[in-house]
């Protein structure tokens, strides 16, 4: 019998087959079910970083940006070399009217990755 996590009654497995269909959710542009779907994982798994960049993602993708900005914001507490956490970050801090802030994050994601979405969000010639 599979182990049961928490008092929710569900199992590891369940929180699997949520995040992958997270992730068919934002894929099919429904952040907002994506969003649902995560928070019950993270409820059960705090640590799990790749729930919360996919929770960030959905967060930026239904424009709520306060949301996203704390979840790109603790997925880099733990990974500050996520070249993708950072660009994304910058993205949201851009769509906030906060040039500075989104300005440092696209040269920290250029610098770490050289993915030309990258380079040309960086601006380095400016």
């Amino acid at each position: 019998m599979p182990e049961i996590s928490g008092s929710t009654g569900r199992t590891p497995e369940t929180h699997v087959i949520d995040f992958r269909a997270a992730e068919q959710l934002l894929a099919a542009s429904d952040p907002r079910g994506a969003v649902k779907l995560l928070d019950r994982v993270i409820a059960e798994h705090p640590e799990n970083t790749a729930a919360r960049l996919l929770r960030a993602r959905a967060f930026f993708a239904a424009a709520q940006l306060r949301p996203a900005e704390l979840e790109f914001t603790i997925v880099l507490e733990r990974e500050p070399d996520n070249a993708f956490a950072h660009f994304a970050l910058a993205r949201t801090y851009q769509r906030q009217a906060r040039p500075d802030q989104a300005k440092r994050h696209f040269r920290l994601a250029a610098a770490l990755d050289p993915n030309p979405q990258y380079l040309e969000a960086a601006r380095f010639d400016s």
